[in-house]
Formats: structure tokens, sequence, C-alpha cells
């Protein structure tokens, strides 16, 4: 079970985009994450006539690492860490290891 998924809301621990916040738009199966909004590079693409694309600079979203990334807990207002918890049923939920509240229900 992953600890972060599509969907939540996460801020960002390292990097040049340290201490900002947003939502995940992709989970990649390398332990790399998209981020909207985040880690914004340009990238200088060639005109493609045959498919109607202009050259220019485009600025696009860049993959991060999990490592770089914490979940962001609304109740605290900080960075959290996450535990993988079985309920009795046998179900798995992910928690907050700070104060042990449920993240998805």
């Amino acid at each position: 079970m992953n600890k972060i998924r599509k969907g939540d809301s996460v801020i960002i621990t390292t990097g040049k985009d340290k201490g900002k916040q947003g939502i995940v738009s992709q989970v990649l199966n390398n332990y790399r994450v998209v981020v909207e909004g985040l880690n914004m590079v340009k990238k200088h693409t060639r005109p493609n006539p045959a498919k109607g694309d202009q050259g220019g600079v485009v600025s696009k979203e860049m993959p991060l690492n999990v490592s770089n990334i914490s979940i962001f807990n609304s109740a605290t207002k900080k960075a959290d860490k996450v535990a993988i918890k079985t309920l009795k049923d046998g179900k798995k939920i992910r928690i907050y290891k700070s104060n042990q509240e449920a993240i998805d229900v």
C-alpha cells in the first residue's frame, strides 16, 4: 500500500520549492510523484508542422521523489508522517502518526 496517493495534499520538504503545498496529480511506479504547479521546468520544443505544434519554450511539471515530500495534516497545519493500520476486519487504512487520525475513510 502506497503512503502517498493521487489527490493527497502534500508539502515539499527539500529543494527549490521547499515549504510549498500542492496536490498530487500523478503517482509514478518508481517512487516518484508529480505535484500540481510545483517543480516547474522550462522545456524547449521544436516545431512539428505535421502535428501542427508550434515551437518555443514550454513550462511543465517534473516528478519529485517521494522522500522529498510529506503529507500535509490539515488538523495540525504541518507536515506529517503516514502509518498503515490494519483494522479488525482486515482492511488497511492510512493514519497520521502524530494524532492517529485516519486519512482516508
